[in-house]
């Protein structure tokens, strides 16, 4: 096993975790990325983009012996989820009601990154400072003249993946015609770790509890809407566009966390629908080289951590006379993660069509559905372990 060679491409936190997991189980692996520099965050500093990990994400960072590795204090978890729609339907799900601790954890990117770039260097993984330029079946030219070599390539290099297209692997996506903007809040009000969220019509909002910060309490902004909208409030100047995102979400809100005040610079990308093919001889993509969903849920992490996992599994459960990189082995990995992909691309891109809806009927339908959904125990539970990441239950 030791002797067939595994090159992950990508530095991400999906290449940075297959790569530490498959180094824990005694393959040879390399990763393939530009280097960057990872510095310790300075106080009250938070990386714009963070991930809400699940129960079962957390538990396979874990086992990579990373989770303990990060800062406690920047770690926040969710107690709760208050979710509001367009007419008065409102679901609350708390832990408890399903004898939980927590629902997920809010944790910073560059806070998993360090962790895993730490362990890396602990595990003698080694790191090729250059970028994926072609490959001939098991040799793998880089831009800077190098060939490495390798009986397996996984493509982590994110959505727009030099590995999926030089493997000609199929790709396909459609554009959801909306944009996502993130940044940092100062609220009024504590956030007592509930996640809110609201479904506005033509938009998507959440604010996920961070660590307070000497301004205050702090939440997370993830908010997805109509290109055009979130383009223009781009284009101001940055008093100008704090002030009006500011206005716009204390409407949106109603108040719930109190005044709010934009404490970081804005970020923002256009939203899409990808699936691939996933293998392909000598090749394997996770993480958003495989496959994209609206994020309104907030599982694309999760979902590439459950590839990575998955991958691993696989490889250390295979014949020793197979070749990491041997189809009938990456077509088994592909088999496995197809249901909860297929599940949570049908969860997120049903629950953007029906919340997007602008007929009176369905807007009525999908708010009344929510009231209903919060007096039902039983479905409750179960949508509390689709957060946690036990299972996807399509509904």
């Amino acid at each position: 096993m030791t002797q067939q060679k595994i090159l992950v491409c990508g530095a991400g936190i999906a290449g940075m975790a297959c790569a530490l997991g498959l180094a824990k189980k005694a393959f040879t692996v390399d990763v393939l990325a530009p280097e960057m520099s990872r510095q310790l965050p300075r106080h009250d500093e938070y990386h714009p983009r963070v991930y809400a990990i699940s129960g079962a994400s957390q538990n396979f960072l874990a086992s990579l012996g990373i989770w303990d590795l990060m800062d406690a204090a920047r770690l926040t978890p969710v107690q709760a989820m208050e979710i509001y729609g367009d007419g008065g339907g409102r679901l609350a799900l708390d832990a408890w009601q399903d004898a939980r601790h927590t629902l997920a954890w809010i944790v910073e990117s560059g806070e998993i990154e360090r962790a895993l770039r730490q362990a890396l260097k602990v595990y003698g993984v080694r790191w090729h400072d250059d970028q994926l330029a072609s490959r001939d079946g098991e040799h793998i030219h880089t831009e800077s003249g190098k060939t490495l070599d390798a009986q397996l390539l996984v493509g982590a290099d994110g959505a727009k993946s030099t590995v999926r297209r030089v493997a000609e692997i199929w790709h396909d996506f459609k554009a959801y015609g909306d944009s996502g903007l993130v940044t940092h809040l100062t609220t009024e009000l504590p956030h007592q770790g509930v996640a809110l969220q609201w479904f506005t019509g033509d938009a998507v909002v959440a604010l996920l509890p961070m660590p307070d910060t000497d301004e205050g309490p702090q939440v997370s902004l993830v908010w997805s809407g109509p290109t055009e909208q979130i383009a223009e409030l781009m284009a101001l100047n940055d008093e100008d566009k704090a002030q009006r995102l500011q206005q716009w979400l204390m409407g949106v809100t109603q108040g719930r966390l109190g005044n709010m005040r934009v404490r970081s610079k804005m970020f923002a990308f256009p939203l899409t629908f990808e699936r691939t093919g996933m293998v392909a001889e000598g090749v394997a993509l996770v993480g958003d080289a495989a496959h994209r969903v609206h994020p309104l849920a907030g599982q694309g992490l999760n979902l590439g951590l459950g590839d990575v996992e998955e991958l691993i599994r696989v490889l250390a459960a295979k014949p020793v006379h197979q070749s990491v990189g041997a189809l009938p082995v990456l077509e088994r990995y592909k088999r496995r993660r197809a249901e909860p992909i297929a599940a949570m691309r049908a969860v997120t891109d049903s629950l953007h069509s029906l919340f997007m809806a602008q007929q009176a009927p369905v807007a009525w339908a999908r708010n009344a559905g929510m009231s209903i959904i919060n007096q039902l125990p039983f479905i409750k539970r179960r949508l509390i372990a689709n957060a946690a990441g036990d299972k996807i239950f399509p509904l």
